[in-house]
């Protein structure tokens, strides 16, 4: 993700063990987001079985992904400022012990509604750890080390699709569905032993207010960052919600073989979030714009092309390519837009991104059970590409003025 500018660093260094508990603290926050993000995103692996157990349709099914997002949203900017003066440790902590319990519930449940309350208590944990955890960095180590740090916590994103979802999927292959969310549950309680041993107590500090995220609202800036935001995470999570069964009608994939794919697509995203990375600090427009052009490509010739294996093969790549970049565009553009306030940027950030999600999974179940599959990418593949001629005729992110002080 975006790397913000490393501060001088001090004259006097943090003793050897304090830098290492730093860097301690760093790989457990990135654990507990890799834990987060595969929690969130693993239903999209094993869609097709958990439906089939519990006999409702691939739209209804879509859900999973819909009620994570919706509270993600609300949960974003609502706990950040009730909890605004208590220890951001604690706060940590208590997400994650909720994201294990989602996960050890979702395992359990005999009826879909009691996998829907565990899936709206993962969007709880999604909106309010990204929120206060992802602008932590700056915190746990030296500052000339911070860029370096928040690189390595974003990275648990394009991880999450590299190693999560393929993992779980393929541990739901073989022992079944509720034994990969078991295995989230121990994953996530791992999580929350490594923060409670490595995290220092992180006393509030400058909390974010209402004026602040009112004042980025009124910002051209932002409202950019949350149009492109929106058209370019609700066309693909429209679409690659859907992508399994597709992948099993379209092109005949087996379970083994869908899940060999779904690794691919998830090394693409990685390369294309450092691709993204380096050139959304040289040329956001461009940056945005192309990401959006690969996955509208990708989700229109998706089901002409997707017939053969190296057809369906090749599109994944590109559209694991154009996604990987797209939370490293999105986030940078909301940091530029407002410099003076980033943990308020890092809020719409992730409230926006998780309404879209949970929009574009909902948007696009109903048009699964509506129309097709193959309909469902055509609209994906037009709204993505509505976002090359919305970046193609905006101006560069513009910085909004700080609100006066003491409001």
């Amino acid at each position: 993700m975006h790397r913000t500018a490393p501060t001088a660093p001090t004259l006097s260094a943090p003793p050897a063990g304090t830098r290492l508990r730093g860097r301690s603290a760093v790989g457990a926050l990135t654990l507990a987001l890799f834990a987060i993000v595969t929690s969130e995103i693993l239903p999209i692996g094993l869609l097709t079985p958990i439906g089939a157990e519990f006999g409702v349709a691939d739209g209804t099914a879509g859900l999973m992904m819909t009620m994570p997002g919706l509270l993600a949203a609300v949960a974003a900017p609502t706990v950040t400022l009730a909890t605004a003066r208590v220890d951001r440790r604690l706060m940590l902590c208590a997400l994650v012990l909720l994201l294990a319990v989602a996960d050890f519930l979702t395992a359990a449940a005999t009826a879909y509604w009691l996998v829907l309350v565990a899936r709206v208590l993962v969007g709880i944990t999604i909106g309010g750890f990204w929120s206060i955890g992802a602008g932590l960095a700056g915190r746990l180590v030296r500052p000339a080390s911070a860029g370096r740090a928040t690189a390595v916590i974003f990275a648990a994103v394009p991880l999450g699709s590299v190693l999560g979802v393929p993992a779980g999927t393929l541990i739901g292959d073989l022992t079944g569905w509720r034994t990969a969310f078991a295995v989230m549950g121990l994953l996530s309680t791992g999580a929350l032993a490594l923060l409670l041993l490595t995290l220092p107590a992180l006393p509030p500090d400058g909390g974010t207010r209402p004026s602040v995220l009112v004042a980025l609202l009124r910002g051209t800036g932002t409202r950019y960052a949350l149009l492109l935001t929106f058209l370019i995470v609700m066309a693909h999570f429209a679409t690659y919600t859907y992508v399994t069964p597709l992948l099993q009608r379209i092109t005949g994939a087996g379970p083994a073989q869908i899940t060999v794919y779904l690794l691919i697509y998830g090394s693409a995203g990685v390369a294309g979030n450092f691709i993204g990375g380096t050139l959304v600090t040289r040329a956001p427009r461009l940056a945005f714009g192309a990401a959006a052009a690969t996955i509208a490509a990708a989700t229109a010739l998706l089901p002409v092309l997707g017939r053969t294996d190296a057809g369906a093969l090749a599109l994944l790549v590109v559209w694991g390519l154009g996604y990987g970049a797209v939370p490293v565009c999105s986030q940078t553009w909301f940091a530029r837009a407002a410099p003076h306030a980033p943990e308020a940027a890092t809020v719409l950030f992730t409230a926006s991104f998780q309404v879209t999600l949970a929009a574009g999974a909902l948007t696009g179940g109903a048009i699964v059970d509506h129309t097709s599959l193959r309909t469902v990418m055509w609209c994906g593949a037009v709204a993505a590409a509505l976002v090359v001629l919305v970046a193609w005729r905006t101006k560069e992110p513009a910085a909004v003025p700080p609100p006066p002080p003491g409001r």
